[in-house]
């Protein structure tokens, strides 16, 4: 069994948890959330904590107690802190420009790439070459961010392209520095 599924969830101050069937809904300063868990566990409330644990010992049931555990604590998280991702865009003359509910990116294609922001998360490019990705779902802001990256993944010759700021990109010897 998991060891960080048996850790309960500490609820902080400010933040309301609500069980009911088979859902469970947080809401906190910075907006609300809710998820489905799986029938293999049950979820329940105890003073300022929330305790995972499993309903019978098949395989699939002591999987999801980590996983469910881990996706309702990012949810008390999301709703508290919230998400952040940072991305940059190494290259010369490589920028990015927000257009309404869009970003639009100049990498070196021979047309300019917009994608449009989804609900629920913010965007913002403190400089032309940074994008800073914020939200209250963790995997939404990580999906979103991993989508801009996907545009144009950091290449290993020059290092050109868009990468995750503590990414780091191990650079390859070229043909005429191989010899």
């Amino acid at each position: 069994m998991s060891k960080v599924g048996k850790q309960p969830i500490n609820i902080p101050q400010g933040v309301k948890a609500v069980i009911k069937d088979r859902n469970i809904s947080v809401e906190g300063p910075k907006g609300k959330l809710s998820f489905d868990f799986s029938s293999l566990v049950n979820v329940r409330q105890d003073n300022e904590s929330i305790v995972v644990e499993i309903e019978s010992d098949e395989k699939l049931a002591k999987a999801l107690l980590g996983t469910t555990r881990a996706l309702i604590n990012n949810m008390v998280k999301g709703v508290t802190e919230g998400f952040k991702k940072e991305l940059d865009i190494i290259g010369v003359g490589y920028k990015a420009q927000m257009k309404g509910k869009a970003i639009v990116l100049n990498i070196g294609f021979s047309h300019l790439v917009e994608i449009n922001i989804p609900e629920g998360i913010n965007v913002s490019l403190p400089l032309a070459t940074k994008i800073v990705i914020e939200g209250i779902d963790k995997a939404r802001v990580g999906q979103f961010a991993a989508n801009i990256r996907k545009i144009y993944p950091p290449e290993p010759y020059k290092g050109k392209g868009i990468r995750y700021s503590s990414e780091f990109v191990r650079k390859k010897l070229g043909k005429a520095m191989a010899k």
